[in-house]
């Protein structure tokens, strides 16, 4: 891998692991981010007005008609019977009744609790004055009070009104650490004593039942269950999200008709200014008394909101996995696709988010869309800031190995290099001067010519792979590899480096001539072709490397540019290279060969000019070929005659295949032979 993916990687998992840790621990600004997200479902949800619920307003013309608050409890008296006259459900009275009525009229309430299902309220405290009114509840799985909220007091009603009530429910708000409410407690702990929340008093009111039930277990409070209504999830500390899409009915306490309470819970409530206590929610500034309204609505019609402990979860993995998807696609893919994917990686969570809050779960794509924003552009930084180095390492590594418009294409688009071990489908070309040994000993007293020799026929080699869109790998004294699809990729790499090979000896013919004229030795080369899946890339220790392939396919190349010898040919070629434009060039095949080194045999070919007798040498030489596999050997040596006849290019190899043809027909071959022979040299 390239060093800037490395650094590039580096950096961006440091920080990913970094806003992991930070979503762990979860520090205020966090929390707050994904709080907000939350109300960003409730601010946009439409809203729905309650068909359970009207609220009779204790507001300013009542306080005019009655006098200051609190006025006379026999008009709260009147006024609930005067409910229930008009067919009121239940009654429910945000307001605690610590202390006696000034005025006596403690007994006509409590005649009037006596008749019908009335709920009043009490609240925690600091310190508190009157006697809470416990609720029996039934824990199963043990262990709540290590997860309630805890109050060391409590401010309740008075004893008498406490007792003769259907219903005391705390009245409280639990705010969130912005200050804001968004979950309410439906239990609460005083003393060791358990306290249901003005909600829950309704709910159980409504529903008839004596009591509730609370499971825990070792991860907190799961669920509240009134026996006579629907299982209520709750968070580990016994809160349900509030779900503030409705809007309520209301009227003023003076209204001499309250026929619309009719089939209702109804709350007769303080609303004066200066009476009612407000309370920021996650929509807007709502009265106190509107809180358990909106936690009643919303169980009675089974629209809660939940979001499942194991959302923190997989809200942690997504972003994780995400995050690491951006990471290493700026390793691999180009900036538009990195910001292609990016985008729809941060808009998926958004989308679900949407969707589940349709079915009453509340999702946080906060944190994930911050977190890839984040890594997307470190990566981006990082990659950015390592091109420019990239782009000049390019042309230090490839402008002797490449033709310099190649090169000019690798800086111009980096991504097409890819270095370091990458495994790609080559073809590769190795040639050789025959003979090398015997030239070196014509130049023994002048070492300098032989120098100068190779030079003259390398130049013009070089230039020729280079035109032909081939990689010179190296040079090995008088040998040549090169190879073609790397490090740009060739879309006809097998055809060009077969061009390439054929022209190889028309540069020669010209290079002779002059020799001859000079009165030089002549040179001769054998070339080897071979395709197939390499590993490329730059390969060496850290201070000394070469871009260079390896693999099979390069050995057999290279063993391939050995045969060309005892097969008399000039070029050998492999069956991968072939494979696919048989079409493209006149092949022949010259036989089944498993090299030195191998036990498989691979079939190899060499290739002839196109000519007006090469579709006839080319028909013949193939049904030589498969006379010779069938082992008819009368039939494949008469072939042999007319091919010395017709292509006396190769009447060498045909003599070699009819002295081969001479041993195989005494060696008591089986009847299965394979065809494949075993060379026993390089």
């Amino acid at each position: 891998m390239k060093k800037y993916k490395i650094y590039t990687a580096i950096a961006s998992l440091l920080v990913l692991i970094c806003l992991v840790a930070l979503r762990v621990k979860d520090p205020f600004f966090v929390e707050t981010a994904r709080l907000k997200t939350l109300d960003y479902y409730q601010i946009t949800q439409e809203k729905v007005k309650s068909e359970s619920v009207v609220v009779v307003e204790i507001d300013e013309k009542t306080l005019e008609k009655h006098g200051q608050w609190p006025f006379p409890r026999q008009i709260l008296a009147n006024a609930i019977t005067k409910a229930f006259d008009n067919g009121a459900e239940i009654v429910v009275l945000p307001i605690i009744f610590a202390e006696s009525d000034r005025f006596n009229g403690d007994a006509a309430l409590k005649e009037t609790f006596g008749k019908y299902p009335v709920i009043i309220s009490q609240s925690a405290a600091n310190k508190g004055k009157g006697s809470p009114v416990p609720r029996g509840v039934s824990v199963i799985g043990g262990g709540i009070d290590e997860w309630l909220f805890d109050y060391p007091a409590a401010i309740g009603p008075t004893k008498e009104l406490g007792e003769a009530a259907a219903g005391v429910g705390m009245l409280l708000t639990a705010p969130e650490v912005d200050g804001v409410v968004r979950r309410l407690p439906l239990i609460v702990q005083i003393n060791k004593e358990l306290y249901p929340t003005l909600p829950l008093e309704i709910l159980r009111v409504v529903s008839n039942d004596p009591s509730y039930q609370a499971k825990v277990n070792q991860a907190g409070v799961t669920a509240i269950r009134i026996p006579k209504f629907k299982t209520i999830k709750t968070d580990e500390n016994g809160r349900v999200w509030l779900n503030f899409k409705y809007t309520f009915d209301s009227f003023s306490f003076t209204k001499e008709d309250w026929s619309e309470v009719k089939g209702k819970i109804v709350m007769i409530a303080p609303t004066a200014e200066g009476l009612s206590n407000t309370v920021a929610t996650s929509v807007n500034i709502k009265n106190g008394y509107e809180i358990p309204l909106f936690a009643a609505q919303m169980l009675l019609d089974d629209s809660r909101l939940e979001r499942p402990s194991e959302f923190n979860t997989y809200e942690i993995l997504y972003g994780l996995v995400a995050a690491l998807v951006v990471i290493v696609a700026f390793i691999w893919l180009n900036y538009l696709v990195c910001a292609g994917l990016s985008i729809v990686l941060m808009i998926a969570p958004v989308v679900y988010g949407v969707k589940a809050f349709s079915n009453g779960l509340l999702f946080d794509y906060s944190w994930i869309v911050a977190a890839l924003f984040i890594c997307f552009s470190v990566s981006a930084f990082m990659r950015f800031i390592n091109e420019f180095k990239q782009k000049q390492q390019i042309r230090k590594q490839f402008e002797h190995y490449l033709a310099p418009a190649m090169v000019k294409k690798l800086q111009s688009n980096p991504e097409l290099l890819k270095l370091g071990g990458e495994t790609k489908d080559l073809t590769i070309l190795f040639s050789d001067v025959r003979g090398f040994t015997a030239l070196s000993e014509h130049f023994k007293t002048d070492p300098q010519g032989l120098t100068s020799l190779i030079n003259r026929y390398m130049t013009p080699m070089l230039k020729l792979v280079m035109s032909k869109d081939g990689t010179v790998d190296k040079l090995i004294g008088d040998a040549v590899m090169a190879f073609w699809n790397a490090p740009v990729n060739v879309a006809r790499h097998k055809e060009l480096a077969i061009e390439c090979a054929v022209e190889m000896f028309t540069k020669l013919d010209e290079l002779n001539k002059q020799l001859a004229l000079e009165k030089l030795p002549q040179l001769s080369i054998g070339v080897g072709v071979n395709s197939g899946s390499v590993v490329v890339g730059n390969m060496g220790s850290e201070n000394r490397f070469d871009y260079t392939c390896l693999g099979d396919a390069v050995n057999l190349s290279s063993r391939l540019e050995g045969q060309s010898k005892p097969y008399h040919v000039e070029i050998v070629i492999g069956e991968q290279t072939v494979k696919g434009i048989e079409n493209s060039f006149n092949f022949l095949e010259l036989d089944n060969i498993a090299v030195k080194g191998k036990k498989e045999g691979v079939k190899i070919y060499t290739v002839i000019t196109n000519d007006e007798k090469a579709n006839k040498i080319v028909s013949h030489h193939k049904k030589m070929m498969d006379f010779y596999y069938e082992m008819n050997w009368q039939e494949a040596e008469i072939y042999l005659a007319r091919l010395k006849a017709e292509n006396s290019k190769m009447i060498k190899y045909y003599e070699m295949m009819e002295s081969r043809i001479f041993e195989l027909k005494t060696a008591n071959l089986p009847k299965d032979w394979d065809g494949v022979y075993h060379a026993t040299s390089k």
